[in-house]
């Protein structure tokens, strides 16, 4: 098994841009996972922000194409360097084809719990009752190896797709772990807010749903322990779907949220 650490490690290039090598573990079928290729990318710009903001607050990322698993390039350009924050943007391209660009913004979190919030935690069974998700997920037609690397456990609530009975609620949540044993960490939380499976699995529309766009928030530290991850969609149309990400700590605070624009491939289509 990869780590984290490992699968998203960058190394400086004489020219000032990164080098990584994305890892085929953290991936969902034949590709990349998006929220992986993100947390590359932001490894990248942490290292050029330097020391006084190490830690990702926001990430807007654009996918252009999907990159082969193995050595990629990424290049960081600060955009403002202040006190309190550091915007770059960054682009990850293979063979000088552009695969992924991203607006990054850099900063220093805290585990401070929030002055004021309205959204308590997702209500879930207790973690060990919750139905640990297989590298081979029933009904995906596909391998998603991301299920070795990320553990994860559904509510047997949102299960009903597995049995040709889905909720048609539009929502899909449970408790994850990062399967190598290290704690969450912001970049980290960029791989648990871009879910899997998608919402369109309870929706009664299995298959691949490739993230076209994703913008995502990291609230705060989150303490040692589970997540708990709640993805929803409020709209299907034609072929594109939203996809809303809501994620607490073992604490019950909010450490992170993203929405994003997905396309919605069915077996079918």
């Amino acid at each position: 098994m990869t780590t984290f650490r490992d699968a998203t490690a960058v190394a400086v290039l004489d020219d000032g841009g990164f080098t990584a090598n994305l890892d085929e573990q953290w991936s969902v079928g034949d590709r990349a996972h998006g929220g992986y290729l993100l947390a590359v990318m932001g490894r990248a710009a942490i290292e050029s922000a330097g020391a006084d903001h190490p830690h990702v607050t926001a990430v807007s990322g654009s996918f252009l194409a999907p990159p082969a698993f193995g050595p990629v390039r990424i290049d960081v350009e600060t955009l403002r360097k202040g006190r309190a924050l550091t915007q770059v943007r960054a682009r990850l391209s293979q063979d000088g084809a552009p695969l992924v660009e991203a607006l990054i913004t850099l900063g220093r979190l805290s585990e401070e719990d929030p002055w004021w919030s309205s959204l308590e935690p997702v209500d879930l069974p207790d973690e060990q009752e919750c139905f640990l998700t297989p590298p081979e997920a029933p009904g995906a037609g596909f391998r998603v190896s991301l299920m070795g690397v990320i553990e994860q456990r559904l509510n047997p609530a949102h299960l009903g797709f597995a049995f040709g009975t889905p909720a048609r609620e539009g929502v899909i949540a449970g408790w994850q772990r990062l399967a190598d044993g290290s704690e969450w960490d912001p970049l980290s939380l960029l791989v648990a807010l871009d879910a899997v499976p998608p919402v369109s699995y309870d929706l009664g529309a299995p298959g691949w749903a490739p993230t076209i766009q994703l913008s995502a928030y990291i609230r705060r530290l989150p303490a040692p322990g589970p997540i708990r991850v709640r993805m929803s969609a409020s709209d299907v149309t034609a072929d594109r779907m939203d996809e809303t990400t809501h994620a607490w700590d073992a604490k019950g605070n909010l450490v992170a949220q993203a929405t994003q624009l997905a396309a919605v491939r069915t077996a079918q289509a």
